[in-house]
């Protein structure tokens, strides 16, 4: 169930492009501003973020682009850094890039928002689920995957339809954390119930010992887990080395492929809620297309749910390019995102309005096996 949103107040005059600053963007092609982790602990989000959308662009590219303009992707890395994701904003913003796209993560997302918004600048496709970027509505921003809130309610759903309620989170100890550990909470109450123990890790460390003291102690049946692959991978590591039989579920930023690399056979019987149609197998339509482009742009790339996330959001982008002419402005590709409808695939269905920007509430839950494989 989506969350009421209110509208900013600010003047939508100011999103059109300069005509000086529109001709500079035919010259040089149409410029996608996006930070993403490429180094560190949560590369893996960043890397096939971006080789996901890069399938889709140059694909575009080798058949003339957009309007005959090129799209550029220029992607910078922020380690999962707030502070370099700030920065890199601003860079991005000096360098009158058209629109940010594709940025990783809930802490950084909310470090650039607020330059974006002050830039008058769009900021399409976050890789993050949290509701501080949904609400309150913001024109700028379009989101094509469900909320924290959504996963979590479906994990706490199941959790309790098998008769376990003894739940504990282990999160993130940032935005991205108590977002998700909101969402717990949230889908517990609503059932009667609380979490029986919570504990916290560091952004872009691995250190759980502390987690591990907190919450193993509680005897949960079940732990949900709000945090990136590599912490997530080590608290599971070690909670079976202490004897924990019970059940790990993770929430979709946590990198499906990068989470079962990291656990080998260790990932047998993890879940994970997913936001995206499933990337793997035949099929026709959205995923059929991203398989392909995905093996012209890489032969060796295997499908994943970030990469095709990327794909999508790549999609998104160029289909409201499309609908403008041939000189692009902010304030039209806004509005002509608000016009898309479709991206219908396995339940998965993407639709925007003038006064929706969460194009999706889709979500249903895998389970990785040890051989590497997602099971739905």
């Amino acid at each position: 169930m989506q969350t009421r949103r209110r509208f900013n107040q600010f003047a939508l005059a100011g999103l059109t492009l300069p005509a000086a600053m529109a001709a500079r963007a035919q010259d040089r092609g149409i410029v996608l501003g996006q930070s993403v982790p490429l180094t560190g602990p949560a590369a893996q989000l960043g890397l096939q973020m971006q080789l996901g959308a890069r399938a889709y662009f140059e694909a575009v590219n080798a058949a003339g682009g957009v309007g005959g303009m090129p799209i550029v992707l220029k992607t910078l890395d922020d380690g999962y850094d707030p502070v370099r994701c700030k920065a890199n904003t601003e860079k991005f913003i000096r360098d009158e890039v058209f629109a940010l796209f594709g940025y990783v993560g809930t802490p950084t997302s909310l470090a650039a928002l607020p330059l974006a918004t002050a830039a008058r600048m769009p900021f399409i496709a976050p890789f993050t689920g949290a509701e501080s970027l949904r609400d309150p509505f913001n024109r700028l921003v379009f989101h094509i995957r469900a909320s924290y809130y959504d996963e979590t309610e479906l994990i706490v759903k199941q959790l309790t339809q098998l008769d376990l309620k003894k739940i504990a989170v282990f999160h993130q100890n940032d935005a991205y954390g108590q977002a998700g550990l909101k969402g717990v909470q949230r889908a517990m109450e609503k059932r009667g119930l609380q979490p029986a123990a919570v504990a916290t890790v560091e952004r872009n460390s691995v250190d759980v010992v502390g987690a591990l003291k907190s919450l193993l102690p509680a005897q949960p049946e079940a732990i949900v887990q709000i945090s990136a692959y590599k912490s997530c991978a080590a608290f599971i590591r070690e909670a079976r080395k202490a004897g924990w039989g019970g059940q790990f579920y993770n929430v979709s930023f946590v990198g499906t492929q990068a989470l079962a690399d990291e656990l080998g056979k260790d990932a047998a019987g993890v879940v994970v809620s997913q936001v995206m149609p499933s990337p793997f197998g035949t099929a026709a339509g959205l995923v059929s297309d991203y398989q392909q482009a995905l093996q012209r742009l890489d032969a060796k790339a295997a499908p994943n749910y970030t990469s095709i996330e990327g794909y999508l959001a790549a999609r998104v982008v160029v289909d409201g390019l499309r609908r403008l002419g041939s000189r692009p402005t902010r304030d039209g590709l806004v509005a002509a995102l608000e016009t898309l409808s479709g991206y219908e695939s396995r339940g998965y269905r993407l639709q925007f309005s003038p006064t929706r920007h969460v194009g999706s509430n889709f979500v249903e839950l895998s389970m990785l096996t040890g051989d590497g494989k997602v099971r739905r």
